[in-house]
């Protein structure tokens, strides 16, 4: 299968509110539309997850990432500029996006993937991309898809094929919360 394909089948689950598998711009991820809160129950379920724990979405591009926060502060993009590994930023003024996905205080965690396979599945696709790691909770994070565990990948309506054979360290990206006055938190290094 091609990239292009397999691209072209997960955008066509995610379009009718299914939930992948797919690798990122760091571990393997369960992934949904970000604005179908159905499908962002579903990816709790699948995690037996909290849903008072938040889970953070992935985007391709700066202005898509404009879509779903009210303002983004400058920091935030300068601290984007800076980074050199994947980092997520917890923004406040959360818009468009599932209620379940935002949390109590308004904030949603959010990341501008650099990776070329889900960086174009977020350019088809066309919103913004569940990404949390394809683990059941408390359980260590899936660097590769061998590490999956099989009731992750019988619980998803699809498994992406492109990047199965991968066998290399990878790691959860950095996360960093930034208020509107201006707080800088780091959550994750």
């Amino acid at each position: 299968m091609t990239r292009e394909e397999d691209i072209r089948k997960a955008v066509e689950v995610l379009r009718k509110g299914g939930v992948i598998l797919y690798p990122t711009d760091t571990v393997w991820g369960i992934g949904c539309d970000a604005t179908n809160s159905e499908a962002v129950k579903r990816v709790y379920d699948i995690k037996q997850r909290d849903d008072s724990k938040a889970l953070i979405c992935l985007v391709d591009s700066d202005a898509r990432l404009q879509r779903y926060i009210r303002k983004v502060p400058d920091v935030a993009w300068q601290l984007l500029d800076c980074c050199d590994k994947p980092t997520t930023v917890i923004l406040d003024g959360a818009v468009n996006l599932a209620e379940n996905l935002i949390a109590e205080d308004g904030s949603v965690g959010i990341r501008i993937t650099q990776e070329p396979f889900s960086k174009e599945l977020c350019f088809r696709f066309q919103k913004a991309l569940v990404s949390t790691s394809a683990n059941i909770s408390g359980e260590p994070a899936a660097q590769n898809y061998p590490d999956i565990d099989p009731k992750i990948i019988e619980a998803v309506d699809y498994v992406c094929w492109s990047r199965r054979q991968e066998h290399k360290p990878h790691k959860p990206s950095s996360i960093i919360k930034l208020t509107e006055d201006g707080q800088v938190t780091i959550i994750r290094k």
